[in-house]
């Protein structure tokens, strides 16, 4: 396990650029680039599995990007957190941005099938933020995919936790609410995914995580995006996804609160919520929105409420309150531009 004083020296006295080698600078301005020059990209692993949330990257694996990461991850460089949060936090604002566009259109898609055409009552020239509704307090959720308590004590830090530390200062300092909320745990023991193939590793992870007892409110009142430095097959955010989304479809608000914050309930009912979250929700626009879903869906016959075909195979509603974002994807899941 590391000692202080290698930590505090890495912080003081950096010998050479974890991307390059240059000396004298903890990430030179090429490699820092790598990392966040791009814009987040949607992406897709090959083959993709089901399941799988809408995933953003912020750069390619390979070259600086790789040995940045395992830099941070195996070798304990603590210094490259912060440069790593600030790539981590844009993929999770691009993908929480177009989780609202998403949502935003399905709602008025199941409301327009529904009740027919009616007009835009917003004023001339007033756009409405991607983020409306989305959420009862403005706060985005990161959820860091957790790493076995063996691994976290070899490495002698949690790699995807101290990242998504990062990100959510940093989210927080350029005027996004958010907050790392590490509700994950590891059910049972795992294999060691190196050296399986992707259906090896999803056979391996399945079924593997939960939300800890009590934990899932933790969740409720905003957007969840899972995170992690790294996306290979996305047999790791795929597990996170269907743990988070137990964990929400089983989750109740009181009596006169909100019953549910997924898209699942087909029926109105508490929307008149007197408590202050429930009011919260209904000033946000969420509870309208969730509504306007279900009698959209009852309207077309589509069978479950809420969800609406967002027009690329996928359906808007409850998965577009959990997505997810990574640092780097491998660089074939750049493949197709969903953006």
């Amino acid at each position: 396990m590391r000692g202080w004083w290698q930590d505090l020296t890495d912080l003081v006295l950096p010998a050479e650029c974890a991307g390059c080698g240059r000396s004298r600078t903890v990430l030179c301005p090429e490699c820092r680039a790598a990392l966040t020059g791009a814009a987040p990209r949607r992406v897709t692993p090959v083959p993709e599995p089901a399941g799988l949330p809408v995933v953003h990257a912020a750069a390619r694996y390979g070259d600086a990007v790789r040995a940045v990461l395992l830099a941070h991850k195996e070798r304990g460089a603590l210094a490259l957190a912060a440069p790593l949060g600030a790539a981590l936090a844009g993929a999770v604002r691009t993908g929480v941005l177009e989780a609202g566009t998403r949502a935003e259109r399905g709602v008025r898609a199941g409301s327009a099938a529904a009740t027919g055409p009616r007009s835009d009552t917003r004023r001339p020239g007033v756009a409405r933020s991607p983020e409306a509704g989305l959420s009862a307090d403005g706060a985005v959720r990161l959820v860091p995919v957790p790493s076995s308590r063996g691994v976290v004590r070899a490495r002698g830090h949690d790699p995807a936790r101290r990242v998504a530390l990062a990100a959510a200062g940093e989210l927080r300092r350029t005027g996004t609410p958010a907050r790392v909320v590490a509700v994950l745990r590891q059910g049972r023991a795992v294999a060691d995914q190196s050296g399986l193939n992707s259906r090896q590793r999803l056979a391996n992870l399945a079924g593997a995580l939960a939300v800890a007892p009590g934990a899932a409110r933790l969740l409720s009142g905003g957007p969840v995006v899972l995170v992690d430095d790294l996306m290979t097959t996305g047999a790791s955010l795929r597990e996170a996804a269907r743990a988070v989304r137990v964990a929400l479809a089983g989750l109740r608000y009181a009596d006169d609160d909100v019953k549910t914050i997924v898209y699942a309930a087909g029926t109105r009912e508490g929307t008149e919520g007197r408590t202050p979250s429930a009011q919260r929700m209904r000033r946000s626009g969420l509870v309208g929105r969730i509504e306007e879903a279900a009698e959209g869906e009852r309207g077309r016959g589509r069978g479950e409420a809420g969800r609406v075909d967002d027009g690329d195979g996928r359906r808007t509603g409850r998965d577009h309150l959990v997505c997810a974002a990574v640092v780097a994807a491998t660089p074939d899941s750049f493949g197709t531009n969903r953006n």
